[in-house]
């Protein structure tokens, strides 16, 4: 009830937030909306809380055509993606893209997901169908926990922390099975030293 309820009034702020400064959110639309040339804020499927999937909402910080993945990878870059749905260095980001991921200004959207029920604020980040199998038996363990903004993978080494290594599936695990509200203040104040600092080589 009292992460729920956090959920809640953290999500309304940052709602009446980017009403009242109405003229910036405008404008970061619209530069998101001509450097991708595609609609500011895209969706995709993911697997949320129990096994339900959810349309997760971002912005968009790629080309219109990201989903062309062969257009622009190279096939080092290719087998990188089948593996990790990342890509380092990835030729499909634009520059004001790379800017809003360096800040993780293309999860604020993810603030309505919260507001729905499909999310919280801090818990294992949200994965796709093909991801879930990296998780082999334990995924029901995963799935027991809703889905974060922010979480231990985003605040921790993400470089390192990779689904192969099994690093980034410890991670998550670790949490979902000791969930705990001094965790989550943790995880929240640390979460702002990540969006402002970030090391080289993440």
């Amino acid at each position: 009830m009292v992460k729920r309820g956090f959920d809640i009034a953290f999500s309304m702020v940052f709602v009446a937030l980017c009403v009242i400064l109405l003229p910036i959110t405008v404008l970061v639309l619209a530069i998101t909306a001509i450097s991708s040339k595609a609609f500011p804020v895209y969706s995709q499927e993911r697997i949320g809380q129990y096994g339900r999937p959810f349309s997760i909402y971002k912005l968009r910080t790629m080309v219109s055509d990201a989903d062309n993945v062969e257009k622009y990878l190279d096939a080092e870059q290719m087998a990188q993606w089948k593996s990790e749905r990342k890509v380092d260095g990835d030729p499909r980001i634009t520059r004001w893209g790379a800017v809003m991921r360096r800040m993780s200004l293309d999860e604020l959207p993810q603030f309505i997901n919260v507001l729905k029920g499909d999310m919280s604020v801090i818990g294992p980040r949200p994965i796709t169908r093909e991801e879930l199998s990296w998780f082999g038996d334990d995924a029901s363990l995963l799935l027991s926990c809703p889905c974060g903004i922010t979480g231990e993978w985003q605040v921790g080494v993400r470089t390192d922390a990779s689904f192969e290594s099994g690093e980034r599936q410890k991670l998550e695990l670790s949490y979902c099975a000791c969930p705990s509200i001094g965790r989550d203040v943790r995880i929240f104040f640390k979460t702002f030293s990540v969006m402002f600092y970030k090391p080289s080589g993440r």
